[in-house]
Parts: C-alpha cells; sequence; structure tokens
C-alpha cells in the first residue's frame, strides 16, 4: 500500500507505484507520460522512470476530469 500521508511534492514514484496510488493500471501511467500529463524526474537503482508523487496525481485528476465532460444538444 502506498502512504499518501509524506511529502508530496518531493516523494518520487515507479510506474507501478503511481498505478497502486491512482488506483490504476501501469500502462495508464505509461500512456500519461507519452501523452505529456507526468514528465519523468529521474530514475531509481533499476533504471526504473520515477514520478513525482504530486505530478501523478495532477495527471489522475486530470483524466479523470475530463472522462466527466458533458456536451450539448445546441443544434
Amino acid at each position: 500500500m502506498i502512504d499518501l500521508s509524506v511529502d508530496l511534492t518531493t516523494t518520487r514514484w515507479t510506474v507501478a507505484q503511481a498505478a497502486e496510488a491512482a488506483q490504476v493500471s501501469p500502462n495508464v501511467v505509461r500512456n500519461w507520460r507519452y501523452r505529456g500529463l507526468l514528465t519523468e524526474v529521474g530514475r531509481d537503482y533499476r533504471n526504473r522512470p520515477l514520478f513525482l508523487a504530486i505530478d501523478v496525481i495532477r495527471a489522475e485528476k486530470a483524466t479523470r476530469e475530463k472522462a466527466r465532460r458533458t456536451y450539448s444538444n445546441a443544434a
């Protein structure tokens, strides 16, 4: 389980940790990176990309808000 009580502005997560925290699959996190919603801030000792926790939360929020879009039936 991911500890969300830490300083989210400095904590760095791997793809797997970010996916667990956002309750999405790791492929979704990779797609956020590809689409420019997430920026890699470094690499861990296994050369895996790391992301700031706050950026992961922002990407997750932006994705969920976009999914709730409604369109009017203007003719």
